[in-house]
């Protein structure tokens, strides 16, 4: 083992240092930078040969602010995010300004206390500067924007070595609105932020600190009038964007070889127009099913077959329908192919498995797996088995079973492996199964070999499709994929790949492609179902989640859900529960789902009857079975309008300046959307509300409750009890809904 460790990127945390690298990475002429180590609790003392000089390092530890910003608040896995960038043994020490822009080189020497001495390699760095021109044998052009550039503002971040980045800005009117950049908890309308885009996996608490599994370097530009157009930055590699009164400047990471190019793509038109557009470059849903549209129900403790039919009896005893069952806890956690507690002889040139390779011992935790989800399959209720594409390895976990660590050797020896710049298989740098291995699923070749260890689940149990969870841990600018990409552009394209991946292996088997992710990026418009995440159980966290709904659907995300009322910390209160479910009846995907919490007791559940027995309200079971019986009567319309939007482009959960862009009380009201064609929706999401104010836009609307007509154009204030969400549907198509309100 080192005495010291210097990597000049660290574990690449986009948000946060780890305590061995250098900050900034890529310094400006005339910085300082901070150097960074981490060191054996044996060493005493650290210098830095810098320059001819010698610089004295001193303690560091993590800063407090990016651990606690990692953590996310309560639940099982804050502590192990927050832990992630290490707590002790980092040494630091500032440099003098870079003023040559030739570079430095520089070195760590460690001694400890019996006189033990190690030095590491010589590292290089050079400041980087902006200019408008770059120097002679460096070429770098943007291509596209027209007259949206802002003439000027184009500028290349440069070294002697190469083009890092760009930066130019688009110019805006006063009064409008951008909204899209992909997924967003924080606000639909980014005017005056500052944001940018990279796949990360932001544990809880997405809105405070603007972060987002699901970004996309798209956006929306609607003017106060209504004219409108957008942008695209047709590029994998991070971006920032810095949304101004008057320009939005965009900054573009690049390659830094000596020729780069940014090609930006300008749309313009309504924004269905544009959306469109768009599409046509990133691809568009799939149409799913009908089935889809039901009520998703799991939970993360449902890890027997035993609590899964008792969770399915319940909801047939208290006549809650359920569409679908996300088993989560089914498999070892190894290698995420194999299920807990199967009897089995070990394939050491780590094979397919087929189902009759594997005895299931009666009182195990899936004692009949195929024929669970045949019972399921006979009530009605699809299935879905939970995935990560991930690896355990030795260096992760000790004593893992020998079949887990043989399909790491064959994922290694068949060049199945992301890879670091040196060859090597790159291991997790996250802290979510950390050190584990990641299959390249940038290639057909490891896709398929991939999911041929988990085509037996589909061919031999009959499974409907798949939670592709994770997909956000590939950190390396310089990782290597089989693709031909470097890291900094093939790590937001791989929950692209994953999905698509398990697309493939259910279409193989005459299945609808049924994903189920919270990571993504461009192109993730085709493949699959979307949730929104992980999040707490909080007012804030349901009105986020709205908002994170909105913004996936004007980038082109069709069918997207969340955990009704979060899935973490301590059992929703009764209220917001079944607000959260009410608007959950109006979204493309319901579902409810809660965290592992250790089967401690009070168990979390998320099901109607245990938040009813926890809270002791007696509401909540009728309340949310009237909910449920209404989503199935809307699952004919919710196909239909699906089928609609992804033959028009028309988002099914439709932000209003979709259809109003020019109306300005559309902006005061950005938690309101259309469901299809006809159902406007605004969810309450404030506690101890008693009645709601929502904005009718031009029209005549009908109040599904009630039928009375309103007139639009104006505010509409009406009673909200719990069993109630304002809904308003377009009076010309009334007459289509005939009965499928009368669900009190």
């Amino acid at each position: 083992m080192n005495l010291v460790t210097h990597r000049p990127h660290g574990i690449e945390h986009p948000y946060a240092t780890s305590l061995d690298q250098r900050v900034p990475v890529l310094p400006s002429v005339g910085e300082r930078v901070l150097l960074g180590v981490w060191a054996d609790p044996s060493v005493t003392s650290v210098r830095c040969e810098w320059a001819g000089a010698e610089l004295p390092l001193t303690p560091r530890v993590a800063d407090a602010a990016d651990a606690a910003a990692l953590a996310g608040g309560e639940g099982h896995l804050a502590g192990a995010q927050a832990a992630s960038l290490g707590g002790e043994g980092g040494w630091a020490v500032e440099s003098p300004p870079l003023t040559d822009v030739a570079g430095y080189d520089y070195r760590f020497t460690a001694t400890t206390a019996d006189g033990r001495v190690e030095t590491t390699a010589w590292f290089h760095v050079a400041p980087a500067r902006w200019t408008t021109t770059p120097p002679v044998g460096l070429d770098a052009t943007l291509v596209g924007g027209g007259e949206r550039v802002v003439d000027g503002s184009v500028e290349w971040l440069v070294t002697g070595a190469g083009v890092h980045r760009a930066r130019f800005a688009l110019a805006l009117r006063p009064g409008d609105h951008v909204v899209g950049f992909g997924e967003r908890f924080d606000h639909l309308d980014q005017a005056g932020r500052r944001l940018d885009a990279v796949v990360f996996e932001q544990y809880k608490a997405q809105g405070a600190h603007g972060r987002t599994y699901l970004p996309m370097p798209f956006a929306h530009v609607i003017g106060p009038d209504g004219a409108g157009w957008g942008f695209h930055v047709r590029t994998s590699r991070r971006t920032w964007y810095d949304v101004g009164a008057d320009r939005l400047v965009v900054e573009v990471a690049l390659g830094g070889g000596t020729a780069e190019k940014v090609d930006l793509g300008v749309y313009a038109g309504s924004p269905t127009e544009v959306l469109g557009a768009f599409l046509d470059e990133a691809g568009r849903a799939e149409e799913l099913p009908a089935w889809v549209f039901r009520l998703w129900a799991s939970g993360n403790e449902w890890n027997t077959q035993r609590i899964v039919l008792d969770r399915m009896d319940r909801h047939r005893e208290l006549d809650i329908p359920v569409g679908a069952v996300v088993i989560e806890a089914w498999s070892d956690e190894e290698g995420i192919m194999i299920p807990r507690d199967a009897v089995y002889a070990p394939r050491t040139d780590g094979s397919p498995f087929r189902d009759a390779d594997f005895s299931y011992p009666a009182d195990g935790a899936w004692p009949d797996p195929a024929g669970l989800v045949a019972e399921l399959h006979a009530r009605g209720i699809k299935v879905l088995l939970w995935q990560i594409p991930l690896l355990k390895t030795a260096a992760s976990e000790p004593g893992l079973h020998a079949q887990v660590l043989a399909e790491g050797a064959a994922l290694v020896a068949g060049g199945h492996a992301v890879r670091e710049a040196d060859g090597s298989p790159y291991l997790n740098r996250g802290w979510w199964f950390p050190k584990s291995l990641m299959p390249d699923l940038s290639t057909p070749e490891t896709r398929a070999w991939w999911t041929a260890k988990r085509d037996y689940l589909v061919r031999d149990w009959d499974v409907d499709g798949f939670k592709t969870d994770g997909g956000e841990h590939a950190w390396g600018h310089d990782l290597v994929y089989g693709d031909g990409s470097r890291g900094d552009e093939g790590n937001n394209r791989y929950p692209v790949h994953y999905a698509r991946a398990f697309g493939d292996l259910l279409r193989a088997h005459g299945k609808a492609p049924v994903t189920f992710s919270r990571s993504g990026f461009t192109g993730s418009q085709a493949h699959g179902v979307f949730w929104a995440g992980d999040e707490d159980s909080t007012w804030e966290a349901f009105r986020n989640s709205v908002t994170a709904g909105l913004t996936a659907a004007a980038c082109g995300i069709v069918y997207w859900g969340w955990d009704l009322a979060g899935f973490s910390g301590p059992v929703p209160d009764p209220e917001l529960y079944l607000r959260a479910a009410a608007a959950a009846t109006f979204m493309p995907i319901m579902q409810y789902h809660s965290e592992f919490n250790h089967h401690q007791r009070p168990l979390r559940d998320r099901t109607p009857w245990h938040v009813a027995e926890t809270s002791g309200d007696e509401r909540v079971v009728p309340v949310f079975r009237r909910f449920a019986h209404l989503r199935e009567r809307l699952v004919g319309y919710l196909a239909r309008e699906a089928a609609t939007t992804i033959a028009t482009d028309r988002p099914l959960m439709r932000p209003l300046f979709f259809d109003h862009p020019a109306d300005p009380h559309v902006w005061r009201r950005p938690r309101q959307w259309m469901l299809g064609a006809d159902l406007l929706v605004d969810p309450v999401t404030a506690p101890g509300a008693v009645d709601w104010v929502s904005y009718l836009p031009a029209g005549d609307w009908v109040d599904v409750w009630t039928g009375a007509r309103v007139a639009g154009g104006q505010e509409r204030r009406r009673d909200v009890p719990i069993d109630l969400i304002p809904v308003y549907c377009r009076a010309s198509a009334w007459p289509s809904f005939d009965g499928v309100f009368d669900v009190r």
